[in-house]
């Protein structure tokens, strides 16, 4: 996830001021991390990662399975037993040990930039400025809530005294997209390292690189052995065991709304370990004619085409008011014809290649359906260069809501833009959709933005902005948009259970 809005002005002002990325960044770690130490898989099996932009081999990971998956949880089970080093830690001492990761990774912060834009893809504009700092944000606002997540006292009758404590769950298997791996890396272990869980994750397997050049920075940050266990691996295989496991506690997964469902089904058929989802989304953007137009315009420009429209987030349904609707769609066909395609380590790339073939095809195959189905392709619709997985910026207007398009989740450059003319059809046309992740409108009438902020189906509404993340604030969504939030209070609890404890006060008369 990215922190907030930058238009295409702070996008240039900004990249004046980016290093190099390194030429030849070094891949050191591709092995499993377990115990703080590196591991060949058990069933000897590797796995290649690529770069999307060339289509070229980067190197081999080591492909966890089943069995290392049980190794890892083995480790994490027996960091997290009562009276380890990890559980007789102070407070505190975990919220140092998030500070020094943060600190450790903005001293690598080129490396972890380079490594990220060439297994996901991203321009190292974006992973330099964004997701490295965003990640380092995370973390030191977990930091902070290491030792202050306290229970209460409960005034009960007779004579008892009564308190709560909130405590670690236990071990936390999670699971994380390949879009962001180092955001979603940091959103995971993050709340629950603070609150004293122990973790076995699974990066995506497109994007391994920087999740495991992690390992080796909690490693040198201090933790103790078996607090964090990274395994790389494939979703059926690495995942599912981590999702069936009996003595994995809770699982926090983030990606697609089948494998969520897949995941939740797990979690219940095993030991109905808690579970929390981020799933997808169809996001609509509401922009009423009372708008800055201009501003509405490069908002929902960037809430759509950021990191190639590959955001759970992105504002896919672009819902524009009649009375400037030809203007509206005018305005963003240009916008999106000046967008730079290119190596996203070049200074100046504003939008990198999608994430592998499987993706770069269904996006495509979604491009068609619109034309065939009667959207009116404005600008871009195919493939782009002749190497790597780049598509054309693409913007359809004249959509209908039953179309493919605007229907399902495309995760990629394609911007669809509809026209309303009322406020209640806009909030019904709105949520008829089964996501609710985000949500955002653009208006200079505030009466009007509490009135369609409340009624928005979503976790996430921003007004007169789109995607203003924070650390601090709660995100997950509504509906088939998943179960839970992760950041901000809200998210840290997700992470501790409540145990209540009550002690009988014995009164004698003097």
């Amino acid at each position: 996830m990215y922190l907030r809005s930058v238009n295409s002005l702070e996008m240039s002002s900004l990249g004046k001021s980016l290093p190099d990325p390194l030429s030849n960044v070094e891949v050191k770690y591709t092995k499993i991390f377990i115990n703080n130490e590196w591991h060949d898989s058990v069933s000897g099996k590797k796995f290649a990662t690529f770069n999307p932009a060339t289509g070229e081999k980067i190197c081999d990971i080591e492909e966890g399975d089943k069995e290392d998956v049980e190794k890892a949880v083995k480790a994490a089970r027996a960091a997290f037993e009562f009276g380890s080093p990890w559980r007789r830690m102070d407070a505190s001492e975990r919220g140092k040990l998030l500070n020094k990761l943060a600190d450790l990774i903005e001293r690598d912060i080129i490396a972890l930039s380079t490594m990220e834009t060439i297994d996901a893809g991203k321009p190292f504009f974006t992973s330099y400025m964004f997701d490295i700092p965003g990640a380092v944000k995370s973390l030191r606002y977990c930091a902070g809530w290491a030792d202050k997540n306290q229970g209460r006292t409960v005034p009960t009758d007779g004579d008892y005294f009564t308190f709560t404590r909130h405590e670690p769950v236990g071990v936390c298997g999670q699971i994380i997209p390949w879009n962001f791996p180092i955001v979603m890396f940091a959103w995971k272990i993050a709340p629950a390292l603070c609150c004293g869980n122990t973790v076995v994750i699974k990066p995506a397997e497109q994007t391994p690189l920087t999740a495991l050049y992690m390992g080796s920075l909690i490693k040198e940050a201090g933790f103790p052995p078996g607090v964090v266990n990274i395994v790389p691996g494939y979703g059926p295989t690495a995942g599912a065991a981590i999702s069936n496991h009996m003595d994995v506690d809770k699982v926090a997964f983030t990606g697609s709304t089948e494998v969520g469902k897949l995941i939740k089904q797990a979690a219940g058929k095993s030991n109905l370990k808690r579970v929390t989802l981020e799933l997808g989304g169809k996001s609509p953007l509401i922009i009423f004619a009372d708008a800055d137009i201009n501003a509405a315009v490069e908002c929902a420009h960037h809430a759509l085409f950021y990191h190639q429209g590959q955001c759970c987030i992105a504002a896919s349904r672009l819902f524009v008011e009649e009375s400037i609707y030809d203007d509206f769609v005018k305005k963003s066909v240009e916008l999106a014809k000046k967008r730079v395609l290119g190596d996203p380590l070049k200074p100046g790339t504003q939008q990198g290649p999608q994430i592998d073939k499987e993706q770069y095809d269904r996006i495509l195959d979604l491009i068609e359906s619109g034309k065939k189905e009667g959207a009116k392709l404005e600008c871009g619709g195919g493939p782009w260069g002749d190497k790597g997985f780049f598509i054309q910026p693409t913007v359809f207007s004249d959509v209908k809501d039953n179309m493919r398009i605007a229907k399902e989740e495309i995760f990629g450059p394609v911007q669809q833009i509809m026209k309303f003319k009322t406020l209640d059809e806009v909030i019904k046309r709105a949520n008829n959709t089964t996501y609710g992740l985000a949500a955002g409108l653009f208006t200079k009438d505030v009466d009007k933005a509490i009135v369609v902020s409340s009624a928005l189906q979503a976790g996430s509404v921003w007004i007169n902005c789109y995607s203003a993340l924070s650390p601090q604030a709660p995100f997950g969504g509504f509906k088939m948009s998943g179960n839970g939030r992760e950041m901000g209070e809200y998210g840290i609890h997700e992470y501790t259970e409540v145990k209540t404890v009550t002690l009988k006060i014995s009164q004698k008369n003097s």
